[in-house]
This record gives structure tokens, sequence and C-alpha cells, in this order.
């Protein structure tokens, strides 16, 4: 009887040592680095990953890229098979909802990003700010012009996002009796499509004081248009998400036309992943009275000047 109970014993010890070794597994699931922005946010995620590995050993993550919404929706099918207990995921677009919404209904702690979901399908929804990102922009582009001038704008993928963008645009315009947008097409976040669309505008407007974009990719590819035109007429270039290299352009002053960026921080893929982890474990924000993380956030929009541009700078990151 003495040696069953202590064969038990061994065993019961043994599935302990199991159970206390079992790993909290962890999805991360976004978009492949088709544009600049994605892929400084990739890069910020595998950073993400990779301290808390380190800083957690209990901690066991999966990270999927995908080209397209079907393969996403696809790899979030996979994730479940996998047994996460937390998701962090960054969608293509609000059609993953209902896919998004089935792991949530699991139990499975999730954590969607800046896209979002027609419906509240998470645990948290974590997001930067479009509202303030444009009207920061936009206020810089009036300022620096003295509040008089003919602007052009880039818009990004027709979406929700890019209609608060370009609402936040105009608003800000119509403060200002000077300022006329002459024109407003989507060059859909893409470099080589925002080249396309400023060839067509300085093709049709003799005078540009401006051009906003909203998006640093996409200012690279108006401002190589402009510079192969050889016209001389730009006054003032303003994108945003504050890409190293137009960050190092602004610390440096060596681009007359580049003086101010706007964060849109692709770092917000990093503190998903962080959410994903504090969430599934239970915790807050230290400090925090409540016992649940929000349920919304909101991350600030941030003005990078000559100034300032020393702490947005980082170049081992590829955006």
């Amino acid at each position: 009887m003495k040696k069953c109970v202590l064969v038990l014993l061994v065993m019961l010890l043994a599935c302990g040592g199991v159970f206390a070794q079992a790993k909290i597994k962890i999805g991360v699931s976004m978009p492949a680095a088709m544009a600049g922005f994605m892929g400084g946010a990739t890069w910020w995620a595998k950073k993400a990953i990779d301290d808390w590995t380190k800083k957690d050993p209990s901690l066991e993550f999966y990270f999927v890229a995908a080209e397209n919404v079907t393969k996403q929706a696809s790899d979030l099918e996979d994730l479940v098979v996998k047994g996460i207990k937390s998701l962090c995921v960054f969608p293509y677009d609000a059609s993953l909802t209902s896919v998004i919404e089935k792991i949530y209904n699991k139990g499975i702690y999730t954590v969607v990003l800046d896209r979002g979901t027609t419906k509240p399908v998470y645990d948290v929804w974590l997001r930067n700010d479009d509202e303030g990102y444009a009207t920061q922009g936009m206020e810089q582009v009036c300022k620096l012009l003295g509040y008089k001038g003919n602007v052009v704008v880039l818009e990004g993928v027709p979406s929700p996002i890019n209609t608060i963008r370009v609402d936040m645009i105009k608003a800000v315009a119509a403060k200002y009796t000077g300022i006329t947008i002459l024109d407003s097409q989507p060059a859909y976040w893409n470099r080589q499509k925002a080249l396309e669309v400023m060839e067509n505008y300085l093709q049709k407007y003799p005078k540009i004081d401006a051009i906003y974009t909203a998006d640093d990719d996409m200012l690279m590819g108006g401002l190589q248009a402009y510079k192969e035109s050889g016209r001389k007429d730009l006054k003032v270039a303003v994108g945003g998400a504050c890409m190293k290299e137009l960050v190092k352009k602004i610390m440096d002053g060596s681009d007359p036309l580049i003086k101010v960026d706007v964060t849109y921080p692709p770092d917000v893929l990093a503190t998903g992943v962080s959410l994903a982890v504090v969430g599934v474990k239970g915790r807050v924000f230290e400090g925090f009275y409540q016992k649940k993380l929000p349920v919304r956030i909101i991350l600030a929009s941030e003005l990078v000047t000559k100034e300032n541009a020393k702490d947005y700078y980082h170049p081992d990151s590829p955006f």
C-alpha cells in the first residue's frame, strides 16, 4: 500500500512539474510588410516578442504576417489550433470581424489594433489617434505657409481611417480663408502611386505651395515627382508617421521643404503585444486602480520638430 502511495505521489509530482512548465501561448497576427510603416510595425512587434521572451520564460509567441485578408483569416484560425491563450491582431480591415469574434468568444484574451472591428469583439482596442494626427499635420502645413497658399493632398486607401483623416484635413483648411485645397486624391499609402498622382497634380496646377500626405512613404513619392519636374514653387512638404530618413532630415535641417513630422507610431504593435501579455495574466498598469485594462486606448500623436527630432530617431528600425 505504501509503495502504491509512493508511486502515486511521484506521478503527481511529475505531472505538477509538467504543468508548472506549461507555456502561455500568445499569437501575434498582422499584415505583411508591404509598406514602410508596416515594416516598422513588424520590427517593433518582433522586438516586443524578443523582450518579453527574455523577461518571462513562461511565454511562447507565434508571429504570423499575411499578404492578404484571406491569408490572415487562415492564420488566425491556425493560431487557435495551436492553443493560444491571448491574441494581438492588427487586422487588414474590418472584414475580419467575424473571425476575430469567434476567437474572442472562445475566451481567448483579444487585443485588436488600429483598423479595428465593426463591433466590440475584443478585450482591448488599441489604435493611433487619426483625428489628432491629421489635424496636427494640416495645422502645421497652414502655419508654415503663413496661413496662405495652395495645398494638394494625397490620401491613403479608401477606408474609415482615411475618411477620418480627410475630414480633419478639410476642417482645418476651412478655418483659414487663405488656404485652398486644390485637390485630394487617393495614393493608397504607396510611394509609386503617390509619384503618379503628384505628376498629375503638377501637370494640372501651375502653382502648388504645399503637399500634405499624412504618410511619409507617399511624401517620398510625391517629392520625387516634384524634384523630377524641375519646378521650384513648393514651399512646404508634410508627411506623417516619422520615417527615420525624414526625421534625420528634420534633425539636420538638410531639406528646406521638410521641417516637421507627426508621429503615427509603428511601435503600437509593441504596445499591443505587451497588452496581450499583461491582459492574459490578469494584470493592469502600475498605479491603475481598476481591476481590468481599459477597453479602448488611443495613442497620442506628437509633433516632431528640429528641437525634439532626436527623441524620435530610431536608426535600427527599418522605417
